[in-house]
């Protein structure tokens, strides 16, 4: 799908790309691949491979709704802010939700899109 919108549901363990214009919506799954190692026993590093994968997927779309968990926010936010700074630009928000349908989470999107295009 040719689409420049999306809206991303995040968890640590994976993040669900829901792309979509005015037709159509295309949906896809990102998953972490868990691979602890003695330096970090604790995964971090999977989860920073994990979210560099989510913002390499991010390059191609110029606004991105994140919604998820407040922690897995939280730290993709941080992640974002630390390693990967020219992302932010892509990104219109974060959202703490519930998990939400395709459906709902385009319509989110949609919503706070159409916010920031009557603001500016």
């Amino acid at each position: 799908m040719n689409s420049h919108h999306a809206v991303i549901h995040l968890s640590h363990e994976a993040a669900r790309f829901v792309e979509f214009d005015e037709l159509a919506t295309h949906a896809e799954k990102l998953e972490q691949h868990a691979h602890p190692t003695r330096q970090h026993a604790s995964g971090v590093r999977s989860e920073h491979e994990f979210f560099a994968s989510v913002c390499d997927r991010l390059g191609s779309l110029s606004k991105v709704l994140v919604t998820g968990g407040r922690t897995p926010l939280a730290d993709f936010q941080h992640y974002v802010a630390k390693h990967r700074p020219l992302v932010s630009s892509h990104i219109v928000g974060y959202e703490v939700v519930a998990q939400l349908t395709d459906n709902q989470l385009v319509a989110l999107a949609r919503k706070r899109f159409d916010a920031l295009e009557r603001l500016a």
